[in-house]
């Protein structure tokens, strides 16, 4: 009944947001033939942010100092780098596979439980890996590009992979303490926003069609990551970035 609920009240929230016009002069893309529903939904997720999540992040920074917010960055970090191990295997790179276990290995047991990023000063490289960029080395094309609500930019492939992400997610699914359940991913949303908080002030300020910047780089980097930057340019976003470093 619970999925049924979410699927109802995302269902709910693409009705409502309508579609939106495309900017006079702004070319359109051959990889988003939905743009206008895109932007409709983008719109959604830029007054989502300014006038929830951003307050809320601003609140966070302000209440806690960079030590504790480093801290939580990277215990993150660290439980997401469980997973990258297991993409990686899959993608049929052991030696990166056993390098992101080291890194959990390294960081949870002289890291504080992951508090402390030891591995990467130690020489173990950081590496970000999910199931979308899996099914895109499988093969699997990444279809029209789409914006999904509170997700972002996404395409057709990656929404399947988010969904698999979610489901496969301990914290999510398996955790039987819901109160404290809820609660890490609050702190998940609200970390993942902090990462790239002076990102969108600079984006905002910027004479662009953000929309446009937003959705050539999502293309142009999940390309990168997937080909692990054989054949493309270096991407107008970095492929891993972290803010305390």
């Amino acid at each position: 009944m619970s999925k049924l609920k979410h699927l109802a009240l995302l269902g709910a929230t693409i009705v409502c947001v309508g579609c939106a016009s495309i900017p006079p002069g702004v070319e359109p893309s051959p990889q988003d033939p939905w743009e206008s529903f895109n932007r409709s939904v983008f719109e959604f997720n830029e007054g989502l942010d300014a006038y929830l999540l951003k307050p809320v992040v601003a609140g966070y920074r302000f209440v806690l100092p960079e030590f504790v917010l480093e801290g939580i960055y990277n215990f993150f970090s660290n439980y997401n780098d469980i997973y990258t191990a297991l993409y990686n295997l899959l993608q049929g790179k052991p030696d990166y596979a056993f390098n992101d276990l080291m890194r959990v290995v390294v960081n949870t047991t002289m890291g504080l439980g992951g508090l402390l990023d030891i591995a990467t000063p130690g020489g173990l490289e950081k590496h970000k890996e999910d199931w979308g960029q899996t099914l895109g080395v499988f093969g699997v094309p990444s279809g029209p590009y789409v914006v999904l609500p509170f997700f972002g930019p996404s395409n057709v492939r990656d929404t399947v992979g988010i969904v698999a992400d979610l489901e496969s997610d301990y914290l999510l699914r398996l955790l039987p303490d819901v109160a404290l359940r809820n609660s890490l991913t609050w702190l998940r949303v609200v970390n993942a926003r902090n990462t790239y908080y002076e990102a969108g002030d600079l984006l905002d300020g910027a004479a662009i069609d953000k929309y446009s910047f937003m959705r050539d780089a999502y293309i142009q980097r999940r390309a990168y990551q997937i080909n692990e930057g054989r054949d493309d340019d270096e991407p107008l976003m970095p492929v891993y970035e972290n803010p305390y470093q």
